[in-house]
C-alpha cells in the first residue's frame, strides 16, 4: 500500500543514516523525496541508491544553517513539483561529548543553531507552499528525555525540539500537522563514536526492552506513518522509538 503516493517530501541531512532511511521509506511509499545534506557527492550518490529503486527522487546540497540554501532547497523543490507536503528536519550536529560548563560558547552556539533554529528557519521558508492536510516532522532522540553528563548540550537542544513540536503543532494548525520523532539508538555514521565498543552497545542494548539497537527502516516506517493520513488525528505529539528505553510514564 502506498499511503504518501502523489507527495512531494522534502527531508535534511538524509543522503545517509536515519534521514536516508525516512527517504527510501516515503519514496517506496509513493512520494517523491527531494533529498539533501552539505555535500554534493554524497547527495548524487545518495540519488542514484533511491533511483535504483524506482523513487522519484531529486537531490540538493544544503546546509541548513545557510539561509540562501535552505532557500534553494525549497524554491527548486516548488519549481520542479509545483507544491510540498512533508518536511523532515533531520538535520542535527553532535561535535562535542565534553561537560555543559567546560564546552566552548562557540560550540554551544553551533548546537543550538543546527538542531533546533535551523528547523525553525526552515519551516518560514517552507510555509508558504505547504498544502492543507500537510506535515512536519522533527527529529529528537530519547537523549531528549535522558540527559545526562557525556552529551549534555545536545540532549538540551534535543528537548528543546520536544518544546518546539507543541508550539509549531499550535501555531501551524489546523492545516498542517507537527509531530516528532525521538529515536533510540541506532548504528549510523553520526553515533559510531559511541557504538565503537562492544561493552557499550551491549549495555545500550540491554538498556531496551527489546534487547537490540534500533534500525533506520524503523524510523522511516515511524515516519511513514506520521507522514499518513493514517496519522491524520494526530499533531504536537513526539513518538519514542527506541525499543523501550525508558522516556516517559
Amino acid at each position: 500500500m502506498k499511503r504518501l503516493q502523489g507527495k512531494v517530501a522534502v527531508v535534511t541531512a538524509s543522503t545517509q543514516g536515519i534521514g536516508f532511511g525516512i527517504a527510501e521509506r516515503f519514496g517506496l511509499e509513493g512520494a517523491a523525496v527531494v533529498i539533501s545534506s552539505r555535500k554534493q557527492k554524497n547527495v548524487d550518490e545518495a540519488v542514484e541508491r533511491l533511483k535504483a529503486k524506482g523513487i522519484e527522487v531529486m537531490g540538493i546540497a544544503c546546509h541548513v544553517a545557510n539561509a540562501q540554501q535552505r532557500k534553494d532547497l525549497i524554491e527548486k523543490t516548488v519549481q520542479k513539483y509545483k507544491h510540498i507536503d512533508i518536511v523532515v528536519s533531520n538535520a542535527a550536529v553532535n561535535p562535542t561529548v565534553d561537560r555543559l560548563l567546560a564546552t566552548e560558547e562557540s560550540v554551544l552556539d553551533k548546537l543550538w543553531e543546527i538542531n533546533v533554529k535551523a528547523s525553525i528557519l526552515l519551516l518560514k521558508d517552507v510555509a508558504p507552499y505547504l498544502r492543507k492536510g500537510s506535515s512536519v516532522i522533527l527529529i529528537s532522540s530519547i537523549a531528549g528525555y535522558q540527559l545526562g553528563q557525556a552529551l549534555s548540550m545536545y540532549a538540551i537542544t534535543k528537548t528543546a525540539v520536544l518544546g518546539l513540536t507543541k508550539a509549531l503543532a499550535a501555531e501551524m494548525s489546523p492545516d498542517t500537522r507537527v509531530n516528532c520523532i525521538a529515536p533510540g539508538f541506532v548504528p549510523t555514521h553520526f553515533a559510531d563514536y559511541l557504538l565503537r565498543s562492544d561493552a557499550i552497545r551491549t549495555t545500550i542494548e540491554n538498556q531496551t526492552l527489546l534487547n537490540r539497537l534500533g534500525t533506520t527502516g524503523d524510523m522511516g516506517a515511524a515516519a511513514a506513518f506520521l507522514a499518513s493520513d493514517d496519522a491524520s488525528y494526530i499533531t504536537g505529539e513526539t513518538l519514542v522509538v527506541a525499543g523501550g528505553m525508558p522516556s516517559r510514564l
